[in-house]
């Protein structure tokens, strides 16, 4: 399964203490060296920087990634890159937060979710704390409305049940 997964969610998941599950979910993720640029930048968090300039032995840095054409210039060079990224490599998903980076991503039909749904994921698998994840994440700068983040504890909970 070839996993590409761009700069937001990587940062928050860290910034959580929650990295390891992407590794535990997807085995090997795969950033192009733009994300890497950007979760490296002056002004990332340190934390960030460190886990970024020794990366684990999952995580893969793709150092040359042709941008696909047509791609909206609104976009990040992170998110171009991403994209670009995972429709080279026949990607099964991509992780994306920003919305119009989720519907370019879907648009050249890619499989695309976002930190939300990967840490769902993770807490169905019973490999994290679902509402403890959300809680941290609910803690730093991360937006996302309110009814989004209740709508998957809501569903959390109900399949809990």
């Amino acid at each position: 399964m070839t996993i590409v997964c761009d700069t937001s969610p990587l940062c928050y998941l860290i910034l959580i203490d929650e990295v390891e599950v992407l590794p535990q979910l997807f085995g090997r993720i795969i950033i192009p060296n733009a994300v890497c640029t950007e979760l490296l930048a002056e002004g990332s968090y340190i934390q960030v920087q460190k886990l970024i300039a020794q990366p684990p032995s999952w995580l893969e840095i793709h150092s040359n990634t042709p941008l696909l054409p047509n791609l909206s210039s609104k976009l990040g060079i992170g998110e171009q890159e991403a994209i670009s990224l995972a429709v080279q490599l026949d990607a099964s998903l991509i992780i994306l937060d920003d919305m119009d980076a989720r519907q370019a991503a879907i648009a050249y039909g890619l499989n695309v979710t976002g930190l939300l749904g990967v840490l769902y994921r993770a807490g169905t698998q019973d490999v994290i704390n679902f509402p403890n994840a959300i809680s941290r994440l609910q803690l730093t700068t991360f937006r996302a409305s309110s009814a989004l983040i209740q709508s998957f504890l809501d569903r959390y909970y109900q399949e809990r049940s």
